[in-house]
């Protein structure tokens, strides 16, 4: 009896050890697991659950032009955080602060004391500068932090504001190439990490950490400041000249589509557009702005006819007599007596309403029709940038001889400007349309390319023989017809000239135009083409001819030396019109004495520098075009 006892005792006693070394292996299995195994993650999470991040602004990429120039950076902004927890005596803590920061002490003390474990001290901290930072960090106040933040910089002011955009409050972009681009400007910003216990108070035995943030990528524009400046420049002296509504204007590579400059009028500062009404900065005008080109469009019309070959312009003529009847409908010249016999040339040239009509008859509205959707009207260029309009063009079921007619001049359809820039362009770079492109190329932090833009030919329109005609004809209306302000000597600029009446619910408002002229250069080889629109211009003739064409002509002369382009032969010579300065070729003096240079009576004013008999440089130089009320200046040995 004792043995089978002391038997199952012995038993319950192995089972029980058997049991109690399982269950320690389970313990150690299950600590080397934790402790081990786990170890990383468990202490991620308990590194969480005491962790207290103080953000720093992710820093935006670079808005940079196609030199890069900078255009949008950044410039540091630091923002203030406050844990309550570790500081007991606020009332002594925000009296200073507010001092410094100008804000209301009571205010300020309220937010301070609210029950979180880190509180964001915003507006009043916000963004503040680093002057102030620095004096706020000498306060050595418990439990207040700097983080660190960035606003952007605009090193040129206002240029370009109605392009680039803006950024809001938590720094992305809500405008412009700024909300376009943002996925690709957004950076991610560093972190501060602060390890506290539940009550916000640091843990002794934790070091602080650090996270670290990537920049955002720079976008490089194909815009060119030097001539954004040149041409901004131009359009707020028409608009102070003229008090007009608003201006425009459009620099683009006719060769590749490279958009160079971008302008819109009235501007604004993008840090300050709180303060700017939203049509000026939600309104990019070349590209949101639609309607009735008037006779720049009849550089559509002049390639289709050219191509179709249904006129030639020296051999074919036409009579004006100031109308031309459309079934019941009058249609008139702006010339009310019309402009009688004259080429085909002359119509380009003294753009006569019914010598386009002629055209566009001789075309047909099918093919005239065809022309314009191929040149890309009616539908979006697809330039990249933020809220371009399509434009209006009449049906095909309602496209009557009238509507014909009158389209073919320009009138009764809508476009927008960079639509006539994108057209143009084809018509006179022997036929290949081009999209427009404002975006050279986006790089990252290290100048590696995320993506790259380039010339995209999306069809050819007409062909080389027609478009060099183009290019004659236009030249020629610059030297001798309706664009003669923006004849520039030397440039060989060729153009043409927009007049159209506003439409006001359906309706011509009389007194109200939007004038315009589209230049380019040089005429033989173009490598510029500059459009300019003037909306609403007063205190003048409400002509493209008169206000927008010198406007070109002068942007022209200046950019062109940035274009790399210089002066050319062959230059259809300016043909004299009533009103125009006096011009004459400045002689060449160099070599000649004094007395040989009195004995040839010359009618310029001749100023003398030097003591010497004999001239050896003279400015202006030879055979350049001058008034007869200019100086020469000579210069002897």
């Amino acid at each position: 009896m004792r043995t089978v006892i002391g038997y199952q005792s012995k038993k319950r006693i192995r089972a029980i050890f058997v049991l109690f070394i399982l269950s320690l292996a389970m313990v150690v299995g299950k600590l080397f697991h934790v402790q081990i195994i786990k170890h990383e993650i468990l202490k991620d999470r308990a590194e969480a659950s005491w962790d207290r991040e103080i953000p720093f602004g992710g820093m935006r990429g670079d808005i940079l032009d196609r030199n890069g120039n900078l255009i949008v950076g950044n410039r540091l902004a630091p923002t203030l955080y406050f844990m309550p927890t570790q500081n007991r005596d606020i009332k002594n803590s925000s009296k200073p602060l507010a001092a410094i920061l100008g804000v209301d002490e009571a205010k300020l003390a309220k937010k301070m004391s609210q029950r979180e474990v880190m509180v964001k001290l915003a507006p009043e901290g916000k963004n503040i500068t680093k002057e102030l930072s620095d004096e706020i960090s000498r306060l050595q106040i418990d439990g207040l932090y700097t983080g660190v933040d960035f606003v952007r910089h605009y090193p040129n002011g206002e240029l370009l504001s109605r392009l680039i955009g803006f950024t809001g409050y938590d720094g992305k972009g809500l405008a412009g190439i700024e909300y376009a681009y943002d996925e690709f400007l957004l950076g991610t910003g560093d972190r501060i990490r602060l390890y506290t216990d539940a009550i916000g108070l640091p843990l002794p035995h934790v070091d602080d950490g650090f996270k670290t943030g990537v920049k955002g990528a720079n976008v490089e524009l194909t815009i060119d400041v030097r001539m954004q400046k040149i041409v901004e420049r131009e359009l707020v002296q028409a608009m102070e000249k003229y008090d007009a509504t608003q201006a425009l204007a459009i620099v683009m590579n006719p060769k590749t589509g490279e958009l160079l400059s971008l302008a819109s009028a009235p501007t604004f500062h993008p840090s300050d557009y709180k303060d700017v009404d939203q049509s000026i900065y939600n309104r990019n005008l070349p590209v949101w702005m639609t309607f009735e080109p008037g006779s720049t469009f009849k550089i559509v019309t002049l390639a289709a006819g050219l191509e179709e070959k249904v006129i030639d312009l020296h051999q074919d003529h036409f009579h004006d007599p100031g109308y031309v009847m459309i079934g019941k409908a009058r249609l008139r010249c702006w010339k009310r007596s019309g402009h009688k016999h004259q080429s085909f040339l002359e119509v380009v040239e003294n753009s006569c309403n019914p010598g386009f009509v002629e055209i566009g008859q001789r075309l047909g509205g099918e093919t005239l029709g065809k022309y314009i959707r191929d040149f890309g009207f009616g539908q979006s260029t697809e330039s990249g940038i933020a809220g371009e309009s399509k434009g209006i063009l009449f049906s095909e079921k309602n496209f009557g001889p009238v509507e014909q007619a009158t389209t073919a001049f320009g009138q009764g359809i809508s476009v927008t400007p960079i639509q006539q820039v994108q057209a143009v362009a084809a018509a006179i770079n022997g036929g290949y349309l081009y999209r427009p492109y404002i975006v050279k190329e986006i790089t990252d932090d290290k100048g590696k390319a995320v993506r790259s833009f380039g010339p995209e030919m999306q069809r050819r329109v007409i062909g080389d023989e027609a478009s060099k005609h183009v290019r004659e004809a236009l030249e020629s209306v610059v030297a001798k017809g309706s664009g003669g302000k923006a004849f520039t000597d030397g440039l060989r600029v060729g153009g043409k000239t927009g007049t159209a009446q506003k439409v006001v619910d359906g309706r011509y408002k009389d007194g109200d135009y939007i004038v315009s002229f589209i230049g380019f250069a040089p005429a033989d080889d173009p490598e510029l083409l500059v459009y300019v629109a003037v909306d609403g211009p007063k205190n003048s003739v409400q002509f493209g001819g008169v206000i927008a064409a010198p406007i070109v002509g002068r942007i022209m002369e200046e950019i062109a030396p940035l274009a790399g382009i210089t002066v050319r032969k062959g230059q259809i010579e300016k043909e004299y019109k009533w009103g125009d300065a006096l011009t004459q070729r400045a002689p060449d003096l160099t070599g000649m004495t004094k007395g040989m240079i009195t004995s040839q009576l010359h009618t310029f004013q001749i100023e003398w520098h030097g003591s010497g008999e004999q001239v050896k440089t003279q400015l202006p130089v030879a055979n350049t075009l001058i008034s007869v009320e200019d100086v020469i200046h000579v210069y002897t040995e």
